[in-house]
């Protein structure tokens, strides 16, 4: 198997000639293992403006078996993301999703002050399910939409040029050939994470002197 970092706006699959199942090919090798798939395959989506961690199989077994973990919610992923407002405590959010279960839990990292937003606040979340766009519609919900939504947010909480503000960060999972606990952190978040955060304090530090 092998792990990537996924850039926001390419999608995982789809009609598009650009996507990573596309790119795949011709940037990991190919196992030597007896059960080598012809082509390396992602086992889950991130969304397309979503950046991060994406697991890639690239034998059937650990295709069945990562699959497996995914279906029996043993992976565990976590995300960083900047929403729009001061978010006072951290929060496990339980709104179901096209009528179905759906669990969501973060912790505060950050809350700087901004001229344009009053404030953003910077979380580590945890999706204790998978639905579609869940943390975002999640966030969404309790009046903090992410930075950069475009489907859940408004025009307000848009960013010109900066898309989307989330981050697949962390990922733990089973190894699907030694079933040893395996934990992937990203080194750094996006650099934009950063210079948002720090930019927004200095222009309100500054008009508010």
């Amino acid at each position: 198997m092998a792990v990537i970092n996924k850039p926001a706006g390419i999608s995982v699959s789809g009609n598009t000639f650009k996507t990573v199942a596309n790119a795949l090919l011709h940037n990991i090798k190919r196992s030597i293992e007896p059960d080598a798939l012809s082509i390396p395959t992602p086992v889950h989506r991130l969304d397309n403006q979503t950046s991060g961690l994406l697991l890639i199989a690239k034998t059937k077994t650990a295709q069945i078996e990562l699959g497996n973990q995914f279906k029996n919610k043993t992976i565990q992923k976590k995300y960083c993301t900047i929403v729009v407002g001061k978010i006072h405590t951290n929060q496990i959010i339980n709104v179901p999703i096209e009528e179905k279960e759906a669990s969501t839990s973060f912790e505060i990292i950050k809350v700087v002050k901004s001229l344009k937003y009053e404030n953003l606040s910077c979380l580590k979340v945890s999706p204790k399910t998978g639905r579609t766009h869940q943390i975002r519609i999640h966030l969404a919900s309790i009046g903090n939409p992410i930075l950069g939504d475009k489907l859940y947010g408004n025009k307000e909480t848009l960013h010109k040029g900066k898309g989307l503000f989330l981050c697949a960060s962390e990922v733990t999972f089973l190894h699907p050939k030694t079933f040893k606990t395996t934990q992937i952190k990203l080194e750094k978040i996006p650099q934009k994470f950063n210079t948002m955060l720090i930019r927004e304090k200095r222009r309100w530090n500054t008009y508010n002197l």
